[in-house]
């Protein structure tokens, strides 16, 4: 028997609307026994929830997968990383070494692999407003197509810049500490 401050479950999925709605579904959630929230799991995931699990490994796991539509789930590379942690846990207690006494190693974070089509990057310069596109060939900027941002920005400031520093897509480089010179 569901509880009566849940939501209507007819009232569409979750996550097509608005947050609010996911957020009393999951607050509805913690309410609810064993055997509910099986029934909800089959109402919103339309498969059998796994048998095997507690309620409360089961409340978790139906609210993640719940918030995973809503919000969108990990990135392919993300879950590869996480089973790839997982693998070298496993495979650490089958040899006997115990856990790792330590976190596990994370792959750096990948650069920026390039923007999309479509993104548009703005810069005020010279009490004007810049606005450049990103298309297929490059970067359009007043009607022209051009291969490379710095020639943008050598064409708005009349000097050499790194273009894409000019319109804040790389980090500001730090001046070096110059205490001690001259020693």
């Amino acid at each position: 028997m569901f509880s009566t401050d849940a939501p209507d479950p007819s009232a569409g999925p979750i996550g097509g609307g608005t947050g609010q709605s996911l957020e009393a579904e999951l607050e509805a959630l913690t309410g609810l026994d064993l055997h509910e929230l099986r029934a909800r799991w089959r109402r919103h995931l339309r498969s059998r929830p796994p048998e095997h699990l507690s309620r409360s490994l089961l409340l978790r796991l139906l609210a993640y997968k719940l918030q995973a539509r809503a919000y969108g789930d990990l990135d392919a590379e993300t879950a590869r990383t996480l089973d790839q942690i997982a693998r070298e846990q496993a495979r650490r207690l089958k040899r006997g070494e115990g856990p790792r006494k330590g976190p596990p190693v994370i792959p750096p974070v990948p650069g920026r692999r390039g923007l999309k089509e479509g993104t548009l990057l703005v810069r005020e310069f010279g009490a004007e407003m810049h606005r450049v596109t990103v298309v297929a060939g490059g970067y359009a900027y007043q009607g022209a197509t051009f291969t490379s941002l710095s020639e943008i920005a050598r064409l708005i400031t009349g000097t050499r810049w790194s273009g894409p520093r000019f319109f804040g897509l790389r980090d500001h480089l730090t001046k070096p500490n110059r205490t001690g010179e001259g020693a």
